[in-house]
């Protein structure tokens, strides 16, 4: 039987059974398979065209490549326990299907640049990906703040009430953070794909004629490694990829945690649909935010996988070394925990019914507009630190009597704020949002304007996404 490896030749004993088992990868490999293929039919053309196939080989080949392909898609494909990666096993089924011509293929081509091309084109799709799924939660963030851009809603600090804001406003802030992140994986996949490796052989290039260059127009690259020995050792894009994918588990897992304190009962600002919702073994009243709770608890996999795959490069001397058969596993989990994370969040996002009511109730309390009767002392002309002062003074008096700034009457803050005569329309929360109607603020109109933009950068190619977002007119750009 052909072996799936592709080395032997200068040892006299078998690979000792546990040895071989640490080195075997085609559990984790095998995914890269399209990818491998890819790499694979470009190879076979080069060396048709420099003459180191026949016509007759080339077509044996490519068409072997081709029933390799649709075996792999199909699930059928014939894997060995003596497959040691997916290069050898397809190396090997490529034998078995077209005879010794399918040994032709390894000519000038190793499995250092080989492994480093798979992956820079698995990691270039999956930030394509990524940034399609990344734009559905933004989508339904954005849908949610339209329906809520003039709904008053707590805003906090320290998850104390600090400032009304609208619930619009409070949506669009996930929606922002996930546009840089939409940012980031625009940049680790341009990177990825502006250098091709294949050709770098081992490490010092080949002696045979075939062009770099070729391989990297036949594979969508838009240039070639400049240095042989840092193409094969380089695996700055995964890295990059994990990084970009950490920062957004992170993201996620910040607007999970709000939703389980929106769900909570102690908030009561929402109720996250049944589909999304799951309940308890053994309290029948239960309804838990499951979807959130699993959303956060997968960013701790995602953060790991980059400390891992940092972990492993931080010591290798150049080249290629066998530790780095682990730097697949990392960049696979992170991604397949966020393709499982992102629809499940847009869906849980999309799902959430918001109680205006209770939102608007909770917006003013805590002494939420202490801030506006400071600034109305500033528009008289009183010192901020004297103003800060006099409030603080106010909120501290009537905390001793038990009673709140929201419960004191307008005349009652007006006078103890040296006649101020507008202290009703101060204490109205309404007013207070149409007053923050700076371009970043929570007025209504300013998040409708804000909300047109970001729908703006949503149906733009994402490439635009690596621009800063907020124009210094956000309203004019919003109405053009």
């Amino acid at each position: 039987m052909t072996q799936g490896r592709l080395w032997g030749g200068r040892f006299d004993e078998a690979p000792d059974e546990a040895a071989w088992r640490l080195g075997v990868s085609t559990d984790v490999d095998q995914r890269l398979w399209r990818e491998d293929l890819a790499g694979s039919r470009a190879h076979a053309d080069e060396l048709a065209r420099v003459g180191l196939l026949e016509p007759a080989e080339h077509d044996a080949i490519r068409s072997g490549l081709t029933a390799i392909a649709t075996e792999l898609e199909e699930g059928r494909f014939p894997w060995r326990d003596t497959d040691e990666d997916l290069h050898g096993a397809v190396e090997r089924r490529l034998i078995e299907l077209r005879g010794d011509v399918g040994g032709r293929l390894r000519a000038g081509r190793s499995r250092n640049d080989q492994i480093a091309n798979d992956l820079r084109l698995w990691c270039a799709e999956a930030a394509t990906s990524l940034i399609a799924r990344t734009r559905g939660l933004q989508r339904a963030l954005a849908d949610q703040a339209e329906a809520t851009a003039d709904w008053l809603c707590p805003g906090y600090t320290h998850l104390q009430r600090a400032q009304p804001t609208t619930l619009g406003q409070h949506l669009l802030a996930h929606a922002w953070a996930l546009d840089r992140d939409v940012g980031r994986l625009v940049d680790a996949r341009e990177r990825t794909l502006a250098t091709s490796v294949l050709g770098a052989g081992a490490l010092a290039g080949l002696t045979l004629p075939l062009d770099p260059a070729r391989y990297a127009a036949a594979l969508g690259y838009r240039g070639i490694a400049p240095n042989a020995m840092d193409a094969v050792a380089d695996r700055d894009f995964a890295v990059e990829l994990l990084s970009a994918a950490a920062m957004l588990a992170v993201h996620v897992s910040r607007l999970a945690e709000e939703i389980v304190l929106w769900a909570s009962e102690e908030f009561g600002w929402a109720r996250v649909g049944d589909a999304f919702s799951t309940g308890s073994s053994i309290m029948p009243q239960k309804r838990n935010p499951d979807v959130a709770e699993l959303a956060r608890g997968k960013t701790g996999r995602v953060i790991g996988d980059l400390v891992a795959l940092l972990t492993t490069l931080k010591g290798l001397p150049l080249t290629y070394d066998r530790d780095l058969q682990e730097d697949k596993a990392p960049v696979l989990d992170a991604v397949d925990a966020l393709e499982l994370v992102l629809p499940a969040l847009s869906g849980t996002v999309a799902s959430l019914a918001f109680d205006r009511e209770r939102l608007a109730a909770t917006a003013a309390g805590g002494g939420a507009l202490a801030t506006d009767l400071a600034e109305a002392l500033v528009r008289a002309g009183v010192p901020f630190r004297a103003a800060h002062e006099r409030v603080g003074e106010l909120v501290a008096r009537l905390e001793r009597e038990g009673r709140t700034l929201e419960d004191a009457e307008p005349h009652e803050v007006g006078s103890e704020l040296f006649e101020l005569d507008d202290a009703e329309a101060l204490l109205d929360p309404a007013q207070a949002l149409e007053r923050r109607d700076a371009v970043l603020g929570p007025a209504p109109a300013r998040v409708r304007a804000q909300l047109a933009l970001l729908r703006q950068r949503l149906d733009a190619d994402p490439v635009e996404a690596r621009q800063p977002p907020l124009p210094l007119d956000l309203e004019a750009e919003a109405e053009a």
